[in-house]
């Protein structure tokens, strides 16, 4: 069972101030490092009324320097929004402050006023990824490359042979066939489409890829009392499933965890979306199990850090020993 972070610092504008969020997540990340968490995810979107965090690799920056183990994982990087060769110069500089611990999931984009924004044609982005792929691990040689037409050279190269580990993401059947025929380890918007890459991946020849972990809710939140705290983190969750809902509409395909909701009620009848005394925490992840991955979307739809802190702090003191007692139970960092 491997324990992260994700933050996408989306936020209403009843939720705390990106100020302080950004402050509370280099704080909490830090924390998790301490305690021997795997991951910190790291999302971009651009041009969002909520504030969308649009630069996760400066982000990202900020919680390397302030932790020493933790992987930081740009979940999903919108290639297609960036320069190829900036893109690999910000990545490999990223590698140097924190060798190995910047991982990448490549996304594609959807959403048609991010490709208007940065004057991209949203009906080639999939050329656009794919050349932009392709300069990152030409660049990350250290060695002159042709680069449309011309020999160019990026440097410093990362401090990782071969630059930061990369990931496709995706949300579609599209996206699961690509990943598997070009030989990338693949991180799926729902785990159903890992079963059609490892048929596909297979028949291109190419190994077995990393297990896909089972994803535990998508927002967990412990707490000493669920029915005072369900008030309280009720209109933040439905901002973000919400935004996440309506977006997905602009996909047109795939599929996504979250849901529209506008009731209390209607938030406590998603499995994804918990809000549980220590002990029900400790009985669902261990019902759950080996080869689960725990995240905990600690500032989702701009959650106060102070409560975001309660529920943290309570699975750190109730919650984590009861989870370290289990024999194999848990990956840590060391």
């Amino acid at each position: 069972m491997q324990l992260n972070l994700r933050y996408d610092m989306n936020r209403p504008e009843f939720g705390a101030s990106h100020p302080a969020m950004y402050k509370t997540a280099i704080e909490q990340s830090a924390w998790a490092d301490k305690l021997g968490f795997t991951q910190v995810f790291l999302a971009e979107h651009h041009g969002t009324e909520g504030g969308y965090c649009p630069s996760p690799m400066i982000q990202a920056a900020s919680i390397l320097g302030s932790t020493d183990r933790i992987v930081t994982h740009l979940s999903a990087l919108v290639v297609t929004m960036h320069d190829p060769l900036r893109l690999a110069e910000d990545l490999a500089v990223l590698d140097n402050i924190g060798p190995g611990r910047v991982w990448l999931t490549a996304g594609m984009g959807y959403r048609p006023h991010e490709f208007a924004m940065f004057d991209k044609d949203i009906t080639k982005r999939l050329g656009i990824m794919n050349e932009t792929l392709a300069a990152l691990k030409s660049a990350w040689t250290g060695e002159p490359f042709e680069f449309r037409g011309r020999t160019v050279l990026v440097t410093p190269p990362p401090a990782t042979p071969g630059g930061p580990k990369i990931y496709m993401g995706g949300s579609t059947e599209k996206s699961a066939i690509r990943a598997a025929k070009n030989g990338y380890q693949y991180f799926p918007g729902h785990p159903d489409l890992f079963l059609l890459y490892k048929e596909e991946r297979a028949k291109a020849g190419f190994p077995e890829p990393e297990a896909l972990r089972k994803p535990a809710a998508s927002f967990l939140f412990v707490s000493d009392d669920p029915d005072r705290d369900w008030p309280r983190v009720a209109p933040h969750v439905a901002y973000a499933t919400n935004a996440y809902a309506e977006w997905a509409k602009e996909r047109g395909v795939g599929q996504t965890r979250y849901k529209a909701a506008e009731t209390v009620e209607a938030l406590k009848a998603m499995p994804n979306i918990k809000v549980v005394t220590p002990d029900e925490c400790f009985a669902y992840l261990k019902e759950l199990g080996r080869g689960t991955a725990v995240t905990f979307h600690a500032l989702l739809g701009g959650l106060d850090p102070e409560l975001s802190w309660s529920s943290l702090k309570l699975f750190e003191k109730e919650v984590l020993p009861r989870l370290r007692a289990e024999p194999g139970l848990l990956e840590m960092c060391d």
